[in-house]
């Protein structure tokens, strides 16, 4: 009778063990959730500046004699050969936004969503803002300013 009380209130503690740390884990998964999402949209900002930078410094470089941009879509970002956009070049190169993180606003000089950099100077045919977003975040915008350098806040 007495091994049959102690398994009883070893069962017992093992459940409620159980339920504490079933508790635990419920009130501490929104706040893993919101630190994920900062972190995503934290590593987007900085994977679209290192694209923008790519794009100036081939530019600068003059690999392949050409002027490289950048092609801002809600989802995606693609680094370009040339001074215009072709969605199936084969130089395309293609930087998928995670989810949940998106290109809400791109609000770029010349009204459009592609800018690139002139050979010589390196300088922007464009300059603006590039905002991503994440719903119940701040958004993060991303700066390209007349030198060309590019920054997020």
């Amino acid at each position: 009778m007495k091994n049959f009380q102690q398994k009883g209130t070893t069962l017992g503690e093992i459940l409620l063990a159980i339920a504490i740390v079933g508790i635990i884990t419920t009130l501490v998964s929104p706040g893993f959730a919101k630190i994920k999402k900062i972190q995503v949209l934290k590593s987007m900002a900085e994977e679209i500046v290192s694209a923008v930078e790519e794009a100036r410094s081939l530019t600068l470089s003059s690999v392949n004699s050409s002027s490289y941009g950048v092609h801002f879509e809600t989802n995606k970002v693609i680094i370009f050969t040339g001074t215009s956009f072709s969605s199936g070049a084969p130089g395309n190169k293609i930087l998928d936004l995670i989810s949940p993180v998106s290109i809400s606003n791109i609000n770029l000089s010349n009204s459009d969503s592609d800018m690139y950099f002139y050979r010589l100077s390196g300088l922007p045919n464009a300059t603006g803002t590039v905002t991503l977003s994440v719903s119940g975040l701040s958004p993060k915008t991303i700066t390209i300013s007349t030198s060309g350098s590019v920054s997020s806040n």
